[in-house]
């Protein structure tokens, strides 16, 4: 009875261990495949990227300049390089461009002009627009307030020439106007003189040059930067110097007495008059009339 007891046990307990044995076997095959997956992703996350060689600015680069050995290097961009990135660097020798590049940075075919275009302003300028020079005051080009890429509106001041004794008015002729260039520019005084002066080049159409053109002649011209992301054009009325001293409203209408309509004319009176042996007749003008 012991022997047989005894060997009852012993297969129980073989039973229990088989069974510790096969949970444990499971639970490592599943701790295997964790590490697997792991593991594969891993080595596929470390697989090389893709890179490609691009052609890229050496140095600032200012509008206008033409591009040499000096001004260009190459570098390497991972993934894919943006759109119209040049990969050879004889590909960018000898053009214009017509954009500021800043060091560093890849270098596009959209930022250059057309081989055999030059450098200069020229090249900036699209179809149908123009250049148009405007001289303005020290404040405005020495402090740097414009810059190429900004947008400014044109306000001219002076005495209309249909009132000349209205006064000094100012008006906005043009609104929302790009910037080409800033800088100086050599021109002779009064005295014959040579003196710098500023001078920043505006894009405009063929009719907004004219109507330039024309206020510079015998008008103040100022520039007034605007937001780049305002758009908008607006009517804007007129300023005269009478509206400083009127809380910036228009002078109120001199009052102008008109007969009323339908009202006739007042008819002169007249007065004789007696000198001794002589007669005169005087005529007078209406007492409504007399103010």
């Amino acid at each position: 009875m012991e022997l047989a007891q005894a060997g009852s046990d012993g297969v129980g307990m073989n039973r229990r261990l088989m069974t510790i044995f096969a949970v444990a076997a499971v639970i490592a095959g599943g701790c295997c495949w964790i590490v697997y997956k792991l593991v594969s992703k891993g080595m596929q996350a470390s697989k090389p990227v893709a890179t490609t060689r691009v052609v890229a600015a050496a140095k600032d680069i200012p509008l206008g300049a033409v591009l040499t050995t000096a001004d260009l290097t190459t570098m390497t961009l991972a993934g894919t390089p943006p759109k119209g990135a040049i990969l050879k660097q004889e590909d960018a020798l000898g053009r214009g461009a017509i954009t500021q590049i800043s060091q560093g940075e890849p270098i596009l075919d959209s930022q250059l002009a057309g081989l055999g275009s030059g450098g200069g302003l020229a090249p900036t300028i699209p179809p149908g627009m123009r250049a148009c020079a405007v001289r303005v005051d020290e404040v405005v080009g020495v402090a740097g307030f414009v810059i190429p890429g900004m947008r400014v509106d044109v306000l001219v001041s002076g005495n209309p020439p249909n009132d000349p004794q209205a006064g000094v008015e100012t008006e906005t002729i043009l609104q929302n106007i790009q910037v080409l260039s800033a800088g100086t520019d050599i021109q002779r005084d009064a005295e014959g003189k040579p003196q710098q002066v500023q001078v920043v080049n505006l894009l405009v159409t063929p009719e907004q040059a004219q109507l330039l053109s024309l206020a510079a002649n015998s008008l103040k011209i100022q520039l007034v930067l605007r937001n780049p992301l305002d758009t908008q054009t607006t009517k804007v009325p007129t300023t005269a110097m009478n509206n400083l001293f009127n809380n910036g409203n228009p002078p109120p209408p001199k009052e102008k007495h008109e007969r009323g309509p339908g009202k006739p004319a007042a008819k002169p009176y007249e007065m004789v008059i007696i000198n001794g042996n002589h007669t005169t007749d005087e005529k007078f003008g209406s007492p409504e009339g007399q103010h």
